[in-house]
């Protein structure tokens, strides 16, 4: 199973890839019906999670039923725990959409909008170096590990900064290496195999250290690193199969 997900992830185009996911990964499922294990995005229950990862797959890492990762189930848990994102109403844009937010998402929120450069799933489709959307058009940014992969992360904070409104939030998650000090990146790598084996990811263009905070401050936001996982006890840590992943909030001043 492993070799047979990491060979899909490296070969199989992107879109096409998602389109296949929603079918292809239940059926992958049923060889894991059990207990062990409770997605909190969807409340399904399994012996283990299936592997999943581009160079080294991960053990209990993506829900058969939701296609949840271990970062979704974290951010999914924050979000319904401790912010207001369902029980008030508020124009939320969902870029580069994981389909097992999505669908909760969509039927829960007020004003639900999607965007993505080229993924089908997606309302919208844009490059975040230049978002075709008003100033200050919402209260509400989620965008996770997309900024690892674009040329300017800095431009595209800026676009994220220009369309959220004063006082507006949002969750900017990215795979950070809080062993580093510093960034690491550098643009003369461009064979998809080097990549793969200095960024761990063909698709990657750094890997971001514990300065990750500092960049989305330069943007001009105000930015609360949450360790959340480690809230959670060694059994629901265990159980929900989450990560050591932090959270990173960030705010438009008023």
């Amino acid at each position: 199973m492993k070799r047979l997900i990491r060979w899909a992830l490296n070969h199989v185009p992107r879109p096409l890839l998602q389109r296949l996911a929603g079918w292809a990964v239940p059926v992958a499922g049923l060889f894991y019906v059990g207990r062990g294990r409770e997605c909190p995005v969807c409340g399904a229950r399994r012996r283990r999670f299936l592997p999943y990862g581009y160079v080294a797959p991960r053990a209990d890492a993506l829900c058969p039923s939701c296609l949840s990762l271990e970062r979704h189930r974290l951010l999914w848990l924050y979000l319904t725990r401790e912010t207001d994102l369902l029980r008030r109403p508020q124009r939320i844009l969902h870029i580069a959409p994981e389909v097992c937010l999505m669908k909760r998402l969509r039927h829960r929120a007020a004003d639900y909008t999607t965007a993505d450069l080229e993924s089908p799933l997606a309302e919208l489709h844009f490059d975040v170096l230049r978002i075709p959307l008003p100033d200050a058009s919402y209260d509400v940014l989620i965008c996770n590990h997309l900024l690892e992969h674009v040329a300017d992360d800095r431009r595209a904070l800026g676009e994220f900064y220009r369309i959220l409104r004063p006082g507006g939030w949002g969750i900017l998650l990215s795979p950070v290496d809080r062993s580093r000090a510093a960034t690491f990146e550098d643009d003369s790598i461009t064979d998809p195999e080097e990549r793969t084996r200095i960024f761990g990811q063909y698709d990657h263009r750094r890997i971001y250290g514990r300065d990750y905070g500092g960049r989305l401050r330069e943007a001009g936001f105000e930015v609360r690193e949450i360790d959340y996982a480690a809230r959670f006890s060694a059994e629901e840590r265990r159980r929900y199969a989450l990560p050591d992943d932090w959270i990173y909030v960030v705010r438009r001043p008023l």
